[in-house]
Formats: structure tokens, sequence, C-alpha cells
């Protein structure tokens, strides 16, 4: 099983005030890495750890570390992801997102760790559910 990591859970692990935060260092002790995640997801996660001292070089030493696997590539993918961007407009999905999907479509036993409910209305192949690890579940 692959762990695809949305950007929720990587947020809420860094950040001790994050009313996730338990969940996620629980999460992140039991999965083994690296976790598969792309450059829109670390992007974003900089973005909102950027007041935690030291939050986006943790989120950078994850990646230097390879507990990440940054290896999907948007430009491979900028046609499929564009597809799902309009499909899905209405929820609305962001491009990290729309890469996550993709990546389960690609892994086929992948996982998305998300804090993030609209997995649960996204599809991969068009009908398929994604199998999601959320707190809730």
């Amino acid at each position: 099983m692959k762990f695809i990591l949305d950007t929720g859970p990587l947020v809420a692990l860094l950040n001790r005030s994050d009313r996730h935060h338990r969940w996620a260092r629980e999460q992140w002790a039991r999965v083994e890495s690296p976790l598969l995640t792309c450059e829109p997801v670390i992007a974003e996660a900089c973005f909102l750890v950027r007041a935690i001292d030291g939050g986006m070089a943790a989120v950078l030493d994850l990646v230097q570390r390879d507990v990440l696997d940054l290896s999907f590539h948007v430009a491979g993918e900028a046609g499929v992801i564009s597809r799902l961007l309009r499909k899905y407009r209405d929820v609305p999905m962001s491009l990290a997102d729309g890469c996550l999907v993709r990546m389960a479509e690609r892994h086929h036993d992948g996982v998305v760790m998300t804090l993030d409910s609209d997995f649960r209305v996204y599809r991969k192949n068009g009908r398929q559910l994604i199998p999601t690890l959320t707190p809730v579940s």
C-alpha cells in the first residue's frame, strides 16, 4: 500500500496547535516512508507553516531526507489534471488536490492521507472511490 500525502496532515504534524496534530503524529509513526506527494502540496504546506519557527525548513527537510517522494511531475500530467480541475470546478478543486487524485489513479494501491472532506466527492478513473486515511475513518 502506498500513502499519498495531502497538505493537511503535513501541516498538522508540524503545528503542535493544530487540532489534528496528535492524529497526524500517530499516522506518521505507523506509515512506511516515503510518502508520495507533489510539489503543489509542498508549496501549500510551506505557506501554511511559514509562521512556525523552522516550519518551512522542516517541510523541506522531509523532502531532503526522502521521507517524501516528489517524483510526480505536474508537467507530464497537466492535461489530465486540467480535466479534473474543470470537472470539479464547483467543489472547487485545488491544483494540489488534482495532482493527488491523479496520483491515486496511477497508484492503484494508493491511499490518500488527508483532512480534506472533498476527497469523499472526488473520484479516480471517473467513478471509483478514492481510499483515504482521515481522522474520521
